[in-house]
């Protein structure tokens, strides 16, 4: 008994001391002209973080699945988060899970963990915008549960109109909002930490304005009638018509989205995007109201891709149109991260995107930094900013200040003032730091001459991680491989000390560098200048940055049966010289040898040439094949692996080798050898789904399409129909063909002409055929086209000019610009070209249909 009271009482003790210590915490409120401010300087707030669901629906399921804790899931997750500079947290709480039939709050496993997240993310400062219904269910990726909850009693669209359903909404509101979390000891009401309430996520508004107002009306009331005075958001950028009914609300903030390149392209996204992130142009910008309403971006993601660029370019824009409140959607839980199941089209975690989250941290940086409403020069001039970088073609995104140098892929940029360095974050190499692997790491210095070094493992991609999820289908790989870093610091000099710090005392050995450079594993280390004397005492438990020095966070090495190998061959291969061939093994031991072979080879000839790939880095590899070997009118390939007395052969991913006289090759990787004067063939009627991505402005406008070919000594087309009612649709054909031109270097070099064999029927007008570059930028010719039978289009290519680039697929919210109208005019060069695109230009009658057959460049 006596335990269980000197426990009771410790708990009440620290639940005291961080009662009073929140009560010495600023909080947020909006002025009279909409601006978020802090309660006790009065200064400007300005916030960037996340949105993380791992207390619900498919994350909560997920890390069931896996048998993780999810407590310890959710510290370490929040600890990544205060790692990469995040000050905000948002979250969609998922009503069916927490309510009953009437709206009762339920006291469960859910809603324990909410409230243990927010007792972690006030530890590390961040503050919560708590958005308290999503109104739809639990399922995605997965089915729905029956939780019994009011929400699925009702349509989404019908939630904000049915008197019963508003009743459940207000019922819950009101228990949500005073409901007090045992980890904090507060409301969520009343918590110093939450900055405010958004009533429901992207709610769905199809009757009149006047039921908006009053929906917003009377959830508001029970929202104020709770007690709640903290500031109030609704979503504005969904149902746009009902706009006077919210910016005449007694709400104080309004919340936006942004997904600039559309969701679920069920694959990676290629290609430059600048030019899509360029504005955030509000058209309701002028409505009364709109001026005192503080704006927030509930969500936003550049969507189906990894690149390391474009957060920080679209923070830059955010700030630029007045937003104060900046979150992400969505931060994978580090424990099911590496298969990307939560949301297929989202992926971002510390761990497992790198390059992608060392992006996020620069963002970060942009939303505390550069000022609210500060306009920038149209793109390309916005490139450069500030203290800020951006660029597609180097993949990099780079902060450089006198006291932080941040990067998200090597650089060749030299620190600002390196004397005056405090903080470094980077992805690759630099001028400072030196190092081959693939993981994040950090570089903090804690007093002159001593630096706290943390370094991730590597992180490896294997997989389209935007493909079709599955939690036995790992996109990514972890490996816990040792690398050379050198680092090069002036109050570091040379022959420093290298501890690693852990909880092991066999770990925390000194290591004496060897001029710059020593091996470096996952984990954490102190730097410390040669005869340094320190002027404090630094172990693992001294007090850092709101933790510990030693506290570190990283997922356990990947279990392989065999190393993966991947690789991608080129389309075609232009003879007449040897070419060079890339591919990276990824595995934790280093290689015997690994040799290419052609299909030339047999276990019955005493002579198989074979080629052998010579490492680049540790995971990184090239194999040179002579022009000898570039005969005929393909080439197909195999590699095999020798390890530990093993072969690994690919693409067939299998044991064994081609010589062995039991091994049947299942594949190969293949080319198409071409002579260098060939025609350059871009597109041509094949497979299943057809060559190209289809769009339509507006959407509900659309092509169905279907392969033909009338006869077998024709060449197949794909014919499109149009379907659409609206007089000013328009109607586009786009494929990447980057790979296509960088494979035929002098095929490129003399092309003049740009040929495309089309067929219509049911219409005549004009065409814009073109090419988007590594600019973004489009270039087309506008060609007429009539209801001939076979029409071979031949177009030079000094007649392609410039023209606007329409912004495929179709951003969200659907108010957004859909064109990009350059302002810098810039000359086309043809070996430039990532994107061929065909559209529409002018009324397309309805029913009409155009077939496409070969496109090619000669």
């Amino acid at each position: 008994m006596r335990i269980s009271i000197l426990f009771i009482g410790a708990i009440f003790a620290f639940l005291t001391s961080f009662s009073q210590e929140n009560n010495r915490v600023p909080t947020i409120f909006v002025d009279k002209q909409g601006v978020m401010r802090w309660s006790d300087t009065q200064k400007e707030a300005s916030f960037y973080g996340t949105n993380y669901t791992a207390p619900f629906a498919h994350a909560y399921r997920a890390l069931s699945y896996k048998g993780v804790n999810h407590k310890e899931a959710i510290d370490r997750d929040v600890y990544h988060l205060a790692r990469l500079g995040y000050n905000a947290y948002r979250i969609h709480i998922w009503d069916v899970e927490i309510s009953d039939a009437t709206g009762n709050l339920l006291e469960n496993e859910h809603l324990d963990l909410l409230d243990y997240l927010f007792f972690k993310l006030q530890e590390k400062g961040i503050r919560i915008l708590i958005t308290g219904m999503t109104n739809f269910g639990n399922g995605y990726p997965e089915k729905n549960e029956a939780t019994g909850a009011f929400t699925y009693l009702f349509d989404k669209c019908q939630v904000h109109a049915d008197p019963r359903a508003i009743a459940a909404q207000k019922t819950y509101i009101t228990q949500l909002l005073r409901h007090k979390n045992p980890y904090t000891g507060y409301a969520y009401q009343e918590d110093p930490y939450v900055v405010g309430f958004e009533i429901n996520n992207e709610p769905c508004h199809m009757g009149s304005v006047h039921t908006t107002a009053a929906y917003i009306k009377e959830m508001v009331t029970a929202m104020k009638k709770a007690g709640n005075k903290k500031p109030i958001f609704y979503n504005v950028s969904h149902n746009i018509d009902h706009v006077p009914a919210y910016f005449n609300a007694d709400i104080q903030g309004t919340t936006y989205q942004w997904y600039p390149v559309g969701l679920v392209a069920g694959k990676q996204r290629q290609g430059n995007f600048l030019p899509y992130i360029d504005q955030y142009n509000i058209p309701f910008s002028s409505v009364k109201g709109f001026a005192n309403k503080a704006k927030a971006i509930y969500e936003y993601d550049p969507a189906d891709n990894l690149y390391g660029y474009m957060h920080p370019a679209m923070v830059r824009t955010f700030r630029s149109a007045g937003f104060q409140w900046i979150t992400q959607f969505a931060y994978d839980p580090i424990d099911i991260a590496a298969y990307n199941t939560e949301y297929q089209t989202h992926y971002l975690n510390l761990a497992y995107t790198p390059a992608k989250a060392i992006s996020t941290l620069i963002a970060a940086e942009i939303a505390y930094t550069i000022p609210r409403n500060q306009q920038f020069p149209a793109y390309p001039q916005d490139t450069l900013f500030g203290d800020f970088t951006v660029s597609y073609k180097q993949d990099l995104s780079m902060m450089n200040t006198p006291e932080k140098f941040y990067y998200s892929n090597e650089t060749s940029s030299f620190p600002k003032q390196i004397d005056r360095l405090q903080h470094i974050a980077g992805y690759r190499s630099s001028p400072v730091v030196g190092y081959t692997g693939s993981g994040a790491y950090f570089l903090d210095q804690l007093e002159d001459g001593l630096w706290r070094l943390e370094l991730m493992p590597d992180a490896e991609q294997v997989a389209d991680p935007f493909g079709k999820p599955s939690l036995s289908r790992e996109v990514t790989q972890i490996l816990h491989t040792p690398h050379m870093m050198d680092i090069k610091l002036p109050n570091l000099g040379t022959a420093y000390t290298v501890q690693h710090i852990t909880n092991k005392t066999e770990d925390n050995k000194l290591q004496q560098v060897q001029q710059t450079s020593f091996v470096a594993t996952p984990g954490v280390y102190l730097l410390k200048r040669k005869a340094l004397i320190s002027k404090n005492i630094w172990t693992a438990d001294s007090r850092w940055k709101l933790g510990k020095i030693g506290d570190f966070y990283a997922p356990a090495a990947t279990v392989n049966s065999q190393p993966v190998m991947l690789h991608q061959p080129a389309p075609t291969i232009e003879k007449g010289k040897a070419v060079r061939l890339d591919f990276r093994l990824i595995t934790a031991q280093q290689p015997d040898s690994i040799i290419l072979q052609t299909d030339q080879v047999s276990f019955w000839k005493a002579h198989n040439p074979y080629i052998k790939l010579l490492p680049k880095d540790h995971y990184t590899y090239e194999a040179q094949l002579p022009e000898s070997m570039l005969q005929g009118d393909l080439i197909r390939y195999t590699v095999t692996v020798f390890m530990n007395g093993k072969q690994f052969t690919y693409p067939d991913d299998q044991n064994g080798a081609p010589l062995d006289w039991d091994y049947q090759i299942g594949q190969y990787w293949t080319s198409a050898l071409v002579e260098s004067s060939s025609p350059i063939l871009l597109t041509q009627a094949e497979g299943l789904d057809g060559p190209f991505e289809r769009y339509a402005i507006p959407e509900k406008a659309y092509v169905t399409g279907k392969k033909v070919q009338n006869n077998l000594t024709e060449v197949a087309q794909w014919q499109y129909t149009f379907e659409g009612k609206d007089a000013g649709s328009r109607y586009f054909w786009v494929k990447d063909v980057k790979d296509i031109i960088t494979a035929r270097p002098k095929g490129i070099a003399q092309a003049t002409t740009v040929c495309i064999q089309l067929q219509w029927k049911d219409h005549v007008g004009t065409l814009e055929i073109g090419f988007v570059d590594d600019q973004g930028y489009t270039y087309a010719k506008h060609v007429f086209v009539d209801n001939q039978e076979k029409n071979v289009l031949r177009i030079p290519l000094t007649d392609l000019k410039m023209i606007p680039t329409a912004l495929l697929p179709a951003p969200y919210p659907d108010f957004l610009n859909r064109y990009f109208h350059p302002e810098i005019p810039l000359p086309f060069i043809k070996d430039k070209i990532e994107k061929l695109v065909i559209a529409t230009n002018g009324e397309v009658q309805q029913g009409a249909s155009v077939s496409i057959g070969a496109l090619w460049l000669e």
